[in-house]
């Protein structure tokens, strides 16, 4: 895939999603305050996404571990 195409489909992607959220009808300062509020959710949907995951990954380890019979420390029982 060349880079005119992607460019290309990028474009039409953009499109589709003015039209699915009818933001082509809006003034410029309205799609800077729209474009700004979306892209804030999805920073911190994608950031609570990571910190989630990497909980989740790290207690899931913490159990395999245990099942292998090579229990993880547990960083708070060090500190008691």
């Amino acid at each position: 895939m060349d880079v005119k195409s992607t460019s290309s489909y990028l474009y039409w992607l953009f499109c589709q999603f003015e039209l699915i959220t009818c933001s082509y009808l809006m003034e410029p300062w309205e799609k800077v305050l729209f474009y700004s509020f979306n892209l804030a959710m999805l920073g911190l949907l994608l950031y609570t996404t990571y910190v989630c995951l990497a909980f989740h990954a790290s207690s899931a380890f913490q159990l395999l571990c245990s099942f292998l019979g090579n229990p993880w420390e547990n960083s708070l029982s060090v500190v008691k």
